[in-house]
């Protein structure tokens, strides 16, 4: 039997799985999409992991990240929950030992994370302006008519980049519509696109930031090869797409799962046939104190199983064997 560490990354836009060896080598990876569902998507994860590593496997222990982390880590039986940051530090510093810069760039969000000597330092994350995100990108995909996936191709191709503002996601729509319509080359206009998506970032999420290199690029985004070109030319430095890119979150988590699964000396997972269980996710909003409190309550078969929300632990019934 392989023993084998699961993580796993659950947010807005996507939910992914990664299983790693005791060398941290990646055996298997699911990446899919959310679409609203954090409960449906952690189960399919599940099983379609499972399914791809087979039954010659012990799972030793499990980790989740990302906004939905708790969630994920009461369905499956979390030996450690921990932020985004943690998650995405760890793993670069698995992949780029030396790395000092950590450029993220999810659909909904993005953050930077500055580390020193392996010990993250400073951060910082934007979730408020689309501009500097994935979603930006495929908004103005579906305008210019190219496939998302070739926009970093097609960027390339660009000897001219047009100027687009990039100062919000509202300006360079109309900026670009502008540049369009005075007949600007499509791959003009992208590789502009690209550029501009890097200024807001780094005017925004790097504003003050000491970016030095090793500088390694991951989330979605880092797929994009204009983007990575642009952010090359910006800050005069090579910048590192891993192999894993958008997958960084859940290797993060598998890392420190398995820390975490050593030192209890066992795993909590509820195994893989936790993909076929039945949970209900249901809230109420609490009227104890001003603060009016929304509690989610997760249940499986009528059996609670965690319920959390609140600022003070009234509500709280959480698993004691997960580390938050």
């Amino acid at each position: 039997m392989k023993a084998i560490y699961l993580g796993v990354d659950v947010g807005s836009v996507s939910t992914n799985f990664v299983a790693l060896d005791e060398n941290y080598q990646v055996l298997a990876s699911q990446y899919l999409r959310t679409k609203g569902e954090p409960i449906k998507a952690i189960q399919t994860g599940l099983r379609n992991i499972g399914e791809e590593l087979g039954n010659d496997v012990e799972v030793k222990g499990v980790g989740s990240t990302g906004s939905a982390r708790t969630l994920a880590g009461v369905i499956l039986g979390a030996d450690t929950v921990k932020n985004e940051i943690t998650a995405h530090a760890v793993a670069a510093s698995q992949q780029v030992p030396e790395v000092k810069t950590v450029l993220e760039i999810g659909g909904q969000d993005s953050k930077i994370i500055i580390l020193r000597e392996g010990v993250v330092v400073d951060f910082a994350m934007n979730t408020v302006c689309a501009a500097g995100t994935g979603s930006f990108l495929d908004h103005q995909s579906e305008r210019l008519g190219v496939p998302i996936e070739e926009f970093g191709e097609k960027a390339l191709m660009s000897d001219s980049p047009v100027r687009i503002a990039g100062r919000c996601s509202v300006f360079a729509e109309s900026d670009m519509i502008h540049k369009q319509q005075m007949g600007h080359e499509t791959i003009d206009i992208i590789r502009g696109l690209s550029e501009a998506l890097v200024r807001n970032y780094l005017n925004n999420v790097g504003k003050g930031k000491e970016i030095l290199s090793p500088i390694v690029f991951q989330g979605g985004v880092a797929a994009n090869r204009g983007i990575k070109a642009a952010f090359e030319q910006e800050l005069e430095s090579e910048v590192v797409v891993p192999n894993f890119f958008n997958v960084m979150g859940a290797i993060g988590a598998a890392i420190l799962a398995k820390d975490a699964s050593k030192d209890k000396g066992e795993t909590s997972f509820r195994g893989f046939q936790a993909s076929d269980l039945r949970y209900q996710a249901s809230s109420f909003e609490c009227s104890s104190c001003p603060n009016m409190c929304e509690i989610v309550n997760i249940k499986s078969e009528e059996q609670l199983l965690a319920r959390w929300g609140g600022r003070c632990e009234k509500w709280e019934v959480l698993e004691t064997n997960v580390n938050t």
